[in-house]
């Protein structure tokens, strides 16, 4: 079975759902990162705070569609570095099986940092 497939499918409890931080965040600012064809960087505010976001969508998605925007995110995810730059948070995004991507946001507008059940 490959991995994909048994992650989608495996069960977690409520408890462990529970555990995820995720969040309504707004995109203040986006930058291509020098030197990599897909990796933006994203600075995000979430009311109480701003993190930075690293994440593989400029095939999708330009600066100025980004921009402005509110997303969902979540934030308690093991922060890593992508060419040098720290990622504190990851968008929430949607793949269909043709390879197209969308960024999940709200359909009404709310706060930043509301939080996602």
């Amino acid at each position: 079975m490959d991995f994909e497939k048994w992650c989608c499918h495996m069960e977690i409890s409520f408890q462990e759902f529970q555990k995820l931080d995720m969040r309504v965040g707004k995109v203040l600012e986006v930058n291509q990162i020098p030197g990599s064809r897909n990796l933006i960087r994203m600075i995000v505010d979430f009311g109480t705070e701003k993190r930075q976001a690293v994440a593989g969508l400029s095939q999708w998605y330009k600066p100025e569609d980004l921009a402005g925007n509110k997303y969902g995110f979540v934030l308690n995810l093991q922060r890593r570095k992508f060419m040098g730059v720290e990622s504190q948070c990851m968008i929430l995004a949607a793949e269909d099986e043709k390879g197209n991507v969308v960024c999940l946001k709200p359909e009404k507008d709310i706060a930043e940092g509301s939080k996602i059940h």
